[in-house]
């Protein structure tokens, strides 16, 4: 793909236009054109007391067409123009910025789509900034992981991406298999001339090497999707041994009812919070037993689905009390990924030592606060088995990781088959898989079933 082409010789022969800011009233609203049109449309909308120039922003008036008087105003606008190549979609585009009156922005609008413009399709300007070769894939999926970060540490990830960080991680990969081919290549068609051709230990060896870094960067899913998909944790146990007390501590605010009388919490209490910039949504359940009554049943039913649901189950141990019934409510997570924190270390029965002992545990006390913070990591650590530091590539989506996967596993076969002398006519099959898997990776070769469902997820108007 070119990353600029010609205004004479446009990639998309239509002008698209859409409210750019989200719906509802606000202090200021934008109207966004793209495409050959963009400036002949918006011109005689608008009241210039300066012709429009390429990247500079200019006072406008927005004049009232559909009035019996055209030359009266509607609002004032401060209008940008961004000529071709130069712009987000890489064609022209003017951005209008007047009042957040919906009345009036769906108005602006109307008279683009009246003047030859055509509504835009949700995530259609970046879709267009990825086909004209501003974007590859990679960054406009993380321009939509962007808009849509609820923590800090999400928007960080994703604006390393839309700054290319998994696309210079890819490419000198890609360049390797690509050398790695045409040597084979070669040493297949000019073999009458004498070229020397490469010895299977030697094609085992660059297999290797390129397939060493794909590995890496596939481990970095396990944390990339939970950064940007989040987690849910059920925190669990019996009554009374300071579920909610630990829920509240964890969301920093009391949220869920406590009281010293067992069974209180009848009814699912959910929260979300941000744990090292990755978003949890945490779920208080009521107590483990036997029912006392309908209610408590039903809360105990939908305690089991939340266990069942969960990413991960957070079991509370009572300290206070004697560890005999541990074993049983281990036994009633069935296998689901749990941690194991033990409360009220303020009132620690002496008896258990011996539970610390046998258990992985994380000692709290939710009445003063002994321990939330070693919780709070040690919930991170059991999610997030290897944290990335914020320079290196990682993986958020299950498209990017089933594309290195891919190419993995190509490698994987080729490395397999140079290792067992089978003809390079054969090794070549595998690698060129393992090409057209990276290519997919960066949007070089991804089908239009796959960019329509990518971009269909994103807002109008972006």
């Amino acid at each position: 793909m070119s990353d600029s082409h010609s205004k004479s010789d446009p990639i998309f022969e239509d002008t698209i236009v859409a409210i750019s800011t989200p719906p509802g009233r606000g202090g200021i609203g934008i109207v966004r054109l793209s495409g050959p049109a963009a400036r002949a449309i918006a011109e005689p909308l608008l009241k210039l007391r300066h012709p429009l120039a390429p990247s500079q922003a200019r006072f406008a008036e927005i004049l009232d067409l559909t009035s019996e008087n055209p030359t009266l105003t509607l609002d004032e606008a401060v209008v940008t123009y961004f000529q071709s190549p130069h712009s987000y979609t890489s064609e022209d585009i003017v951005e209008i910025a007047a009042h957040g009156s919906p009345v009036l922005l769906d108005h602006l609008l109307r008279q683009c789509v009246a003047s030859g413009a055509r509504l835009a399709e949700p995530g259609e300007f970046t879709q267009r900034a990825f086909l004209s070769g501003r974007l590859d894939l990679t960054q406009a999926e993380a321009v939509r992981d962007l808009i849509e970060s609820t923590t800090l540490h999400q928007a960080r990830i994703a604006a390393q991406q839309l700054g290319g960080s998994l696309s210079r991680h890819i490419t000198p990969i890609k360049q390797q298999l690509i050398s790695l081919i045409a040597a084979l290549e070669a040493g297949i068609d000019f073999a009458e001339d004498d070229i020397d051709t490469l010895p299977s230990s030697e094609i085992s060896a660059q297999i290797a090497a390129i397939q060493a870094p794909l590995i890496a960067l596939e481990k970095s899913f396990s944390y990339g999707h939970i950064v940007r998909d989040g987690f849910t944790m059920a925190i669990v146990g019996r009554p009374n041994v300071g579920k909610s007390s630990l829920f509240n501590r964890l969301i920093q605010r009391d949220r869920a009812i406590v009281t010293a009388t067992p069974g209180t919490t009848r009814d699912l209490v959910t929260e979300r919070l941000s744990l090292e910039g990755i978003p949890v949504e945490l779920i208080d359940t009521a107590g483990l037993r036997e029912a006392t009554d309908e209610a408590e049943s039903m809360g105990i039913t939908k305690t089991r689905e939340a266990m069942s649901e969960a990413d991960v189950v957070l079991l509370v141990l009572d300290a206070s009390a004697p560890h005999e019934d541990d074993n049983a409510t281990i036994a009633a997570l069935s296998g689901r990924p749990f941690l194991i924190v033990i409360n009220k270390q303020d009132l620690a029965h002496p008896e258990s030592r011996g539970r610390e002992q046998s258990l992985q545990t994380v000692k709290t006390s939710a009445l003063t606060g002994s321990g939330i913070l070693e919780l709070r990591r040690a919930i991170l650590s059991y999610i997030a088995k290897e944290i990335p530091d914020m320079e290196s590539a990682v993986l958020t989506n299950q498209r990017q990781q089933r594309s290195v996967s891919d190419a993995t596993g190509a490698l994987h076969r080729a490395y397999q088959a140079a290792s067992a002398n089978i003809p390079h006519e054969m090794i070549l099959l595998d690698l060129y898989e393992g090409l057209r898997a990276l290519d997919a990776f960066s949007g070089s070769t991804t089908s239009d079933d796959i960019l329509n469902l990518i971009f269909g997820e994103f807002c109008i108007g972006k």
